[in-house]
């Protein structure tokens, strides 16, 4: 990760079943700052932006900015964010999950990403290097095909699937 880039800081939830967490085996990576929640002391966060299943859409323009990923279960989320509302939300919005998610209150937004799966949206909009970043996700190859995405096309994979060369909005 280049130091052009505010690191990308990680906070998971401590219920998190360190099984099903799908961005555990990214830590010790360059770029990434995994903290636990809750927090004993937050970092600042000014010039950050929280990833988001609601909110404006992560654009380019949020390149300079640092990204802020909340990793827990959806369950926990609502408290999860409330300790973070201050930092501007950004959605990944008609991209579509591989996780085979199962919830049984029905908690899950229906745009909802693995937390892996929106840092490589995230850092790929944003122009930030993703190599590895799915090696040890097992749906990867399914939510690159789902998404029409390709690590070795940043350009194509930045659009949303809607946007891409030779394709027509839905």
């Amino acid at each position: 990760m280049s130091d052009k880039f505010p690191p990308t800081i990680i906070v998971r939830d401590a219920h998190e079943n360190p099984r099903k967490c799908s961005v555990l085996p990214l830590r010790g990576r360059p770029g990434l700052v995994f903290l636990s929640w809750p927090l004993a002391r937050r970092p600042p966060l000014d010039n950050y932006v929280r990833l988001s299943a609601e909110g404006p859409e992560l654009s380019p323009a949020d390149a300079d900015k640092g990204i802020l990923l909340l990793d827990g279960s959806w369950r926990w989320a609502g408290k999860m964010t409330r300790d973070f509302l201050d930092v501007p939300p950004r959605s990944l919005q008609r991209y579509r999950t591989a996780y085979p998610r199962v919830s049984k209150l029905g908690t899950d937004p229906s745009n909802g990403l693995a937390s892996v799966e929106a840092l490589f949206l995230a850092h790929t909009l944003l122009g930030r290097p993703v190599e590895g970043l799915l090696d040890h996700y097992r749906w990867a190859a399914e939510f690159l095909a789902l998404n029409g995405l390709s690590p070795g096309e940043p350009s194509q994979a930045a659009a949303p699937p809607s946007q891409r060369r030779g394709e027509r909005p839905a």
